[in-house]
């Protein structure tokens, strides 16, 4: 019996080892199947970036220095323009008299704009707020420039970091932030001094990188301080929102971003804005084809009938090679180019002034997700070479486009740059004679400077107040006044002005 059982025992285990052997058989087989059917594609961001940084204050060191090495540049630009009176509008007066104001905790007056105007009932930037501690510690228009400067500073080390990450190499995220901090987009507008949107780009930049790290509610969360920006920032959030539910498919997150970003733009539009506003309007529909009423045909067709929106388009992707297009994270700049492109306004549709600006961190991060997507596409081979090639020639095209449009830092080379002259001098010497905390009305190379002490006005734009001082330069003024007292009294019926300083085309006349 005991041999039965040992013969039975022994059939056991041999029958068990079979069915061990079987089943390893059939899981190799199954694996050899599996491993032959190719692995499905994964949507929009769905595969993890490479992730390059370990969270070691080492790996952020390159990325950390071209930030500062940046804004050392910007700053240096800036701050050139600023002490040479190099000012290209009024905008930067009133920027600084918006962050005055909340500085001294209250409202935004745009004495510049009009007496007693608020600047929320212009555009809707409470953002700018922000800007009050520091002004609290230099109580300058310059603090302003240097604000800007480190906003776009702080957006170089977001792509380079992102880029990094995503292509799998800390060299190749330098190439593509050194790239984008040389963009004209960036150098435009840093050339035209502080505008709102300094808030925007790094906030964009961040947007863009949560979304190719697939952080989703990162990305979203990022994206709500937008609709504090500007007015039309809210169309970017919703974009945003969409973004989520196209290639994410996050329904719920992107849904109450989009209805957000939809919702708070018609709040601004619709009601905050006209609130602030002395005519209790929203000044800019009036800037749409076909007034404040425009149809959906217009705003469709009219953009495409402008010979300068298809250069500026040009100027945009070729950039980044256009291979931007091959991402879908360039969706998000759709909504600042519809409404700059239906604008009837032409300053709007070029590659002037600041309005690229929002642009760039979204052109080069697509620009990121469009190499990375191309290196491993099975469909097109033929452009992995091209894709893998971009990223050092973005940095050799952000360059060509300086020397094309020579500005930002490529002005730098001209001596003129770097030289203030006897009119910058007369221009200094000028504001001294006006005392702190009166009532100014000024031209434009004095006006922020006077602005972040006094209560200043545009020249002749202001006939309700008369001011206790004139300012006015009338260099390159093609038939300016001669008889700058009669010219104070024309401005001010009734007030009688007398020169109290005058040198080299400046004059500073005070009211008796």
């Amino acid at each position: 019996m005991a041999e039965a059982q040992g013969t039975e025992a022994h059939g056991t285990e041999a029958q068990g080892s079979g069915a061990q052997e079987a089943t390893g058989a059939r899981s190799a087989e199954a694996q050899a199947r599996e491993s032959a059917i190719p692995p499905q594609r994964v949507p929009s961001w769905g595969r993890s970036a490479r992730a390059v940084s370990t969270g070691r204050l080492g790996d952020a060191l390159p990325h950390l220095a071209l930030s500062l090495f940046f804004l050392a540049g910007y700053c240096l630009l800036a701050l050139l323009r600023y002490y040479r009176f190099g000012s290209p509008s009024w905008d930067l007066g009133i920027f600084t008299e918006a962050v005055k104001g909340y500085a001294h905790f209250g409202a935004p007056v745009l004495s510049i704009k009009g007496p007693g105007f608020n600047a929320l009932g212009d555009h809707w930037s409470p953002i700018l707020a922000l800007l009050a501690p520091a002004w609290w510690l230099a109580p300058s228009a310059a603090t302003l420039l240097v604000a800007q400067a480190a906003l776009f500073a702080w957006s170089v080390g977001v792509v380079s970091d992102t880029a990094a990450r995503v292509l799998g190499s800390t060299g190749r995220g330098v190439l593509v932030g050194t790239a984008y901090g040389l963009s004209w987009g960036l150098q435009r507008a840093v050339d035209a001094e502080f505008h709102e949107i300094a808030f925007a780009v790094p906030l964009l930049a961040v947007v863009g990188r949560q979304l190719l790290l697939r952080r989703w509610e990162r990305a979203a969360w990022w994206a709500l301080p937008l609709v504090l920006v500007k007015e039309d920032m809210g169309l970017t959030v919703a974009m945003a929102g969409a973004l989520l539910v196209l290639c994410a498919r996050r329904w719920s997150l992107g849904a109450v971003l989009v209805l957000f970003g939809f919702g708070f733009t018609a709040l601004t539009m619709g009601a905050l804005i006209p609130h602030f506003n002395p005519q209790h309007q929203y000044d800019y529909w009036s800037k749409l084809p076909g007034g404040e009423h425009p149809q959906l045909w217009q705003l469709m067709v009219v953009p495409f009938t402008r010979l300068t929106v298809w250069k500026t388009c040009g100027w945009l992707l070729g950039i980044v090679g256009f291979l931007a297009l091959r991402s879908p994270l360039l969706l998000l700049a759709l909504p600042t180019l519809a409404w700059r492109f239906s604008s009837a306004n032409s300053m709007f549709w070029g590659p002037d002034w600041h309005y690229n600006a929002t642009l760039m961190p979204i052109l080069f991060l697509a620009l990121v997700d469009g190499v990375d997507r191309l290196r491993r596409s099975e469909r097109l081979p033929g452009l992995r070479g091209f894709a893998e090639g971009m990223v050092p020639a973005s940095t050799g095209i952000a360059a060509a486009c300086l020397v094309s449009l020579p500005v930002g830092l490529g002005g730098l080379s001209d001596p003129a740059v770097w030289t203030q002259g006897p009119h910058a001098a007369a221009l200094r010497a000028a504001i001294a004679t006006v005392p702190p905390n009166v009532r100014v009305e000024a031209s434009m190379g004095p006006l922020a400077q006077l602005a972040a002490r006094d209560d200043a006005y545009w020249l002749g734009g202001s006939k309700q107040v008369a001011p206790d001082y004139l300012c006015v330069d009338v260099a390159g003024w093609d038939g300016g006044p001669t008889d700058l007292p009669g010219y104070g009294a024309a401005l001010h019926p009734g007030n009688h002005y007398t020169v109290v300083f005058q040198q080299d085309h400046v004059t500073v006349l005070k009211r008796d």
